[in-house]
């Protein structure tokens, strides 16, 4: 069963046509009501009448996150506060967080399009889904959640942690879908055979795993581990949250709800944008929404396209898995981090140098994160517990900032290596394929 076959299913060109009487329209909302925008098309020369269709897309200004950061918290919102619905937020940790606000409409749609790509895993509204995102302020857990019951399914609004709550709720409740990030269902796989629970043994036939890079053989090991299918879905809260695109039951890459989020590629140096197939970064622009429309933002995420139809029957363009970042972001466990916000944590420690590595590794199925510091020799010392102390003090500066636990390595002087060139500061053991 396809949700809503006359979008899903739309002819190429009537789907190019759509998008381009859309994108006009976002156009002229954005410039007559974000001073951000205006200012940015005028500084290119580009106004509204300039865009006449999808073709014209390429003379759009790009818009980054920092962006939104400069803009914080409300100055890109094109609908005025009193029409402001909600609001979700990143977790500010390097300073200012990006803030996305809704109209009502943007969540009538993003129900709507969260319940389209849970059809898309073949998830109807049958089935018991247990939600183990986090709820809050990031979008995973409550774009789910309203996404679960515009589908007509049951949710379990059980959120992110509390794992032996979530095997008995699987258990009681014959939980027939999760959804949370990879490496935490790897976890659950884990916990459950400790307590002499086979995975395999509870309901469960579809997991929808997303918000950090995971590969074809973890999906196999998971599925494996529940006798499970499971389904990549992708989504930034920048752009709408979870529900931008997702695998369907093929697997042959993540269909993009482009009737909302029409998808480019580019060259991340030359920002010239690329042909189909050919892997650049991933950049989108929204076409529906009302209280924070973007042009061309640039995800960072790098991937390509495929406007293939696909075997199910779909002809919406797919993404395949993103391979990695344009940027020096991390994601760890479902965390964006940088390594810019652990180094401004250890530059104010005096006994440390400012040179440092972050190692990440993938163990019992969770990410791990390792920061080597170089300490002063006038500092460095013999004496155990002096180090100990040291080690505290720096682990805890690190939470602080990024909001993970991490293991702290204290190295002599001059252990790390030195360049001339652009410093290697990241070793990251997962692969990602």
């Amino acid at each position: 069963m396809i949700w809503n076959k006359t979008i899903e299913c739309r002819d190429r060109e009537e789907m190019r046509e759509l998008q381009s009487k859309r994108l006009c329209e976002t156009v002229n909302r954005v410039y007559y009501n974000v001073p951000f925008y205006r200012n940015k098309m005028q500084e290119l020369g580009v106004y509204p009448e300039d865009i006449e269709g999808i073709d014209d897309i390429v003379k759009l200004p790009f818009t980054t996150k920092q962006d939104l950061r400069d803009n914080y918290p409300f100055g890109i919102f094109a609908s005025p506060m009193e029409d402001i619905v909600r609001v979700h937020a990143s977790s500010g940790t390097t300073g200012k967080p990006t803030v996305v606000g809704y109209t009502r409409r943007d969540i009538t749609i993003w129900s709507e399009i969260v319940a389209r790509t849970l059809n898309f895993a073949g998830v109807s509204k049958d089935d018991f889904i247990q939600i183990a995102y986090g709820y809050g302020l990031f979008t995973g857990g409550l774009g789910l959640h309203y996404g679960g019951e515009r589908l007509g399914a049951t949710v379990v609004p059980i959120s992110g942690g509390n794992t032996e709550k979530q095997i008995q709720l699987m258990q009681d409740f014959k939980t027939s879908v999760i959804a949370c990030t990879p490496s935490y269902a790897l976890y659950l796989a884990e916990a459950m055979q400790e307590r002499g629970v086979d995975p395999k043994s509870l309901n469960l036939k579809v997991g929808i795993f997303g918000a950090e890079p995971w590969t074809e053989a973890m999906r196999e090991n998971i599925e494996e581990s529940f006798g499970i299918k499971a389904y990549d879905i992708y989504g930034l809260s920048e752009i709408m949250g979870p529900g931008v695109a997702c695998e369907c039951e093929a697997k042959a890459g993540l269909h993009i709800n482009e009737d909302h989020f029409i998808p480019e590629v580019i060259d991340p140096n030359t920002l010239e944008q690329l042909p189909e197939g050919q892997k650049g970064e991933l950049v989108f622009t929204t076409v529906t929404k009302e209280g924070l429309p973007l042009l061309r933002y640039r995800t960072r995420d790098l991937t390509s396209l495929n406007y293939e139809k696909c075997e199910c029957g779909r002809t919406l363009v797919r993404m395949n898995k993103c391979t990695g970042r344009s940027d020096d972001m991390l994601i760890i466990r479902g965390v964006n981090v940088f390594p810019s916000q652990i180094e401004s944590a250890l530059l104010k420690i005096n006994e440390v140098l400012p040179h440092y590595m972050l190692e990440v590794d993938r163990i019992n199925n969770l990410d791990v994160l390792s920061v080597l510091v170089e300490v002063d020799p006038a500092f460095f010392s013999d004496k155990i517990k002096e180090l100990e102390k040291l080690n505290k003090r720096i682990k805890k500066a690190i939470v602080d900032v990024i909001g993970i636990n991490v293991n702290v390595k204290l190295v002599e002087p001059k252990t790390l290596g030195r360049t001339e060139g652009k410093s290697k500061r990241v070793v990251d053991k997962r692969i990602i394929q």
